[in-house]
């Protein structure tokens, strides 16, 4: 008999082993990329999709954080979505409009009135619309994140009026909607990717660049830039994506998962974004850098100086879709 305990004793316990270890190995990581630090709001967001997914598998899934373009720029990121070797992303729209054009109509200067009016055009009828649009290229959209408000920065002087642009280069992201409304206000608008503006910043290759105060503040551009103006030109949207092939490949229940997960994370990200809307003009006045607004009739003249570049974003993304976005209360 005490054979027979001891050997069904071993045999629980060989089981519970083997369970243990299938458990294990049925875990699948998540890789998650993204450009900026883990205390930036892409980190802050994908911390909270992370823990929302973690929690609602029991575990199932894991995330592994890739922050500060450990994987590559925004664009080959995206690519790795595209070939299934990446799972998720934050990225900015700059770079998402050179696969889902649509994408680049949310960059149009001066389009959103404040936060609140962006952030219901995305949340409703036009920002949805958009989503199912990634499908095609690889990849799925579950949610429209935020970065602000961009405002200009550069090493030359204070920005005013749109002379004061002329011939200033400017870093821009890859987006062919800031290079033509930067092309049409005078300035030398000069695509690089992310991971190489702090150093030809400091090289002096580029005078400036433009973001909002949630970057700005959270990479310490005021360590390599001497003014802030602003400007408020263009608001910022992020997304939060997955790659399609592994979306694909999840059931109804673990892909809800990622949605609700993700929606989290836009709160989370969100939330970033208003508190440093509020406190990050006078972090970065502590640290040196000089800080001027535009007024609204300063904005006025920037906006009658981008009346050939509206011209383009009509022809190319239809006028009814910009008047809807302004139409939306």
């Amino acid at each position: 008999m005490r054979s027979i305990k001891s050997s069904f004793l071993a045999a629980a316990a060989l089981a519970a082993c083997i369970a243990a270890t299938g458990a294990a190995s049925a875990q699948t990581e998540v890789k998650i990329g993204y450009a900026l630090a883990e205390n930036s709001h892409y980190g802050v967001a994908a911390k909270a999709w992370a823990e929302a997914v973690e929690q609602a598998t029991d575990g199932k899934f894991t995330f592994r954080q890739f922050p500060s373009s450990a994987l590559g720029g925004e664009r080959e990121v995206v690519e790795g979505l595209q070939l299934g070797t990446i799972e998720a992303t934050i990225v900015s729209t700059g770079t998402l409009s050179n696969f889902v054009p649509a994408v680049g109509a949310t960059d149009i200067p001066f389009l959103f009135r404040d936060l609140k009016h962006a952030r219901d055009v995305l949340d409703g009828p036009v920002g949805q619309e958009v989503l199912p649009l990634f499908d095609d290229r690889g990849m799925v959209a579950l949610a429209w994140g935020e970065q602000g408000f961009r405002h200009i920065t550069n090493n030359k002087h204070p920005i005013g009026t749109p002379a004061d642009l002329a011939g200033l280069k400017l870093r821009t992201m890859e987006n062919p909607v800031h290079i033509t409304a930067f092309e049409t206000l005078g300035a030398a608008p000069t695509p690089m990717a992310w991971p190489e503006v702090i150093g030809a910043l400091q090289q002096g290759t580029i005078d400036g660049q433009e973001n909002p105060l949630s970057v700005i503040v959270s990479v310490k551009l005021n360590e390599v830039q001497k003014y802030l103006t602003l400007s408020g030109h263009v608001y910022s949207p992020a997304m939060l994506l997955v790659s399609k092939s592994f979306f694909d490949n999840l059931s109804d229940e673990e892909q809800q998962a990622f949605r609700d997960g993700a929606a989290k994370g836009v709160v989370a990200m969100r939330a970033f974004v208003d508190d440093v809307e509020k406190s990050g003009v006078a972090t970065l006045k502590e640290r040196g850098m000089q800080v001027n607004e535009l007024s609204p009739e300063q904005k006025a003249e920037f906006q009658s100086s981008l009346k050939a570049a509206y011209q383009q974003y009509y022809e190319k993304y239809g006028k009814d879709l910009i008047d809807r976005i302004i139409a939306t209360k």
